[in-house]
């Protein structure tokens, strides 16, 4: 560990951790690391995704220097979106992070549940005493 932090750095540190770990950007870098992508496209693979926040997390990556996007000059125009050698080398964490929780699925569910059990009387109890 270093004995003395760039606040500056630090900063940066905390704006890229909080960008990947917006399960936005997680899935559409997991999209592209198969290869570039239409807009259409990722709209229709990243399920759940509104039109408005994959245009600002799309925009987000790319200012990030994590996503390139190219207008092809077709009629109507095809953009094209695709990793950056930068975020290349992002998306080999952020796969190894996804499939460390297929690796993990159940016991990460088989601690849940029993934390749920264990801690859902006290929750009882507590919500008896705070009762008006």
């Amino acid at each position: 560990m270093h004995s003395h932090f760039d606040p500056a750095k630090c900063q940066t540190v905390s704006e890229i951790l909080s960008r990947i770990g917006d399960k936005w950007s997680v899935l559409i870098i997991m999209k592209l690391g198969s290869g570039p992508s239409r807009f259409s496209d990722l709209k229709r693979s990243v399920v759940g995704i509104s039109q408005r926040m994959l245009t600002l997390t799309l925009r987000a990556l790319e200012r990030d220097g994590l996503v390139s996007r190219t207008v092809h000059p077709t009629v109507p125009p095809s953009v094209v979106y695709e990793l950056t050698d930068l975020g290349r080398s992002l998306s080999k964490p952020i796969e190894a992070m996804g499939g460390w929780v297929f690796c993990n699925h159940e016991k990460i569910h088989e601690a849940r549940a029993e934390f749920d059990s264990r801690y859902a009387a006290s929750d009882e109890n507590s919500a008896e005493l705070h009762k008006p």
